[in-house]
Order: C-alpha cells, then structure tokens, then sequence
C-alpha cells in the first residue's frame, strides 16, 4: 500500500498508457469503419462542419480572385505602358516623315531658284481683320532685309516689310497691301495680283480683251524686281467680265497654302 501511494503517478501513468495502445489495437482490424466514438463525434458536428467547410472555400476562392485580380491589374497597366510608348514613337515617326516630305519639296524649290535663298521656320502669324503676315525665325542678324522676296515649296508666299535681329515679319500675298507683278502662263496676259482677304487674291488692270480662264496657272513676271520670273503664285479660279468698264474681274487661288505653313525660303537678293 505504502509502494503505491509513494508511486501513484508512475502507476497511472503506465496503466493509461497500456489501456491506449489496447484501445488503439483493438480498433485497428476496423480502421475503415467509423467505432461509436466517431460515429458520435461525426453526428454532432457534422452540420458544423459543412458550413464551415463552404465558407472556407468561399473565402479562399475570393483570395485567390483577388491576387489574380491584382496580377490582372499589374499586367493591365505594364501594358498600357507600352501602348502610350509605341503611339508617342508612331506620332514622332509621322512628324519626322512629314517634315522630311515637306523639306524635299523645299529643296526642290531651291535648286531651281537661281539666286542664294535662307530657309527660315514660321514662329508666329497675324489673320487679323487688317493684316495677313507671317513671323519667321531670321532676322538681320542672317542679312535679311526689307523688301526681300519670300517663297515656298509651292510658290510665292509674300514680301518681307519688318525686320529685327532675329526674326522678321512677312506680308503675305493674301493681304490687301500686297502687289505683285504677275502673268497668265498660258496666254502670257499680265496684271498685278492684289490680296483680296479669305485666302484669295485678284488679278487687277487686266483688261477685257485679254485671254483669261479658269484654270490657268498665274506667275510671277520678274517686272520689279522682287520675285523671281516664272515664280508660281497660283490658279484663276473665277473670271468676270462685266458689260462696262475696260477690266475684267479675276480671282486666284495661291499656290502656297498659307495656313499650313512651317518652313519658308527668303531669297537674299534685293531689299532695303
């Protein structure tokens, strides 16, 4: 008696210990099947489970829509990235290719003017009520001066009236204090083209008799000096003649279109 009370935990210990593994011996032959125990325990918390076990799956179905949610995201705007990168090039490569298409007519132009020529860039414009010039990026600084002739690759664009050390002001041919010496290419009829505003200019003191059409092409006569003989400067689009008077009514369209200029040549000869 005395032996057990003094080992009493080593005794209980030992004993639940042997009772275990027989337990777990016994159940060992019926390990498919579910003993009383699990049959109760399964009966109890079976309804608990279930839930649990959806609401599980709920929950990791919205963990993992949302990792891949933010994998989409991520994917989404790397390529974004991309797209606003190849528009900007694709932008950049229709600049440059314009711009090259433009400086090639210009270079055609210069090389069948005979006398020394500046190229200069549009940098500022006046459509006002009263006046149509042009500002240009030269000045006396590059030996412009007033009074020189300025064309581009189409034709005649105007005359230059004010200059600074940098950048100089061009009338257009458009504008109504503009005057150049001009002729019919076809019939060889001459006048003075005048502007007339809205983009269009008249072919003045051409009398009756002379032989204008629609159609025919207007050059510049060389009659004064400032532009050059056979320069363009544009295409009869109305002829009038009236049943009084000794003039007819022409109207041309310039050659240059003078809204969509970027880049000019002053020819360097002349001036004040």
């Amino acid at each position: 008696m005395d032996f057990f009370k003094k080992h009493a935990l080593v005794v209980l210990t030992t004993t639940g210990i042997f009772l275990a593994l027989v337990f777990y011996s016994l159940n060992i032959p019926h390990n498919r099947e579910a003993n009383a125990i699990e049959r109760t325990a399964l009966a109890i918390f079976g309804p608990v489970l279930k839930p649990a076990s959806v609401i599980s799956h709920f929950f990791e179905n919205v963990w993992d829509g949302y990792i891949n949610l933010v994998g989409v995201h991520k994917e989404n705007q790397k390529l974004r990235g991309m797209i606003k990168e190849l528009n900007t090039r694709i932008i950049a490569d229709n600049e440059a290719l314009q711009e090259n298409q433009r400086l090639s007519r210009l270079l055609e132009m210069k090389e069948s003017v005979k006398e020394p020529t500046l190229s200069a860039s549009v940098v500022g414009e006046d459509f006002s009520s009263w006046f149509r010039t042009l500002v240009i990026n030269r000045g006396s600084s590059s030996g412009i001066r007033e009074g020189m002739a300025v064309i581009g690759a189409d034709g005649v664009v105007g005359q230059i009236v004010k200059v600074s050390v940098d950048v100089s002001r061009v009338l257009l041919l458009t504008d109504h204090a503009s005057g150049i010496a001009a002729t019919i290419q076809r019939s060889r009829a001459r006048g003075v083209v005048k502007g007339k505003g809205e983009g269009l200019c008249t072919l003045e003191f051409t009398t009756r008799e002379e032989d204008v059409k629609i159609g025919d092409q207007v050059v510049a006569s060389g009659i004064g000096g400032v532009f050059l003989k056979g320069t363009p400067i544009g295409e009869v689009t109305m002829v009038k003649r009236g049943e009084f008077g000794i003039f007819q009514t022409v109207t041309i369209r310039p050659a240059v279109n003078i809204s969509h200029l970027e880049e000019v040549f002053v020819v360097l000869r002349g001036g004040v």
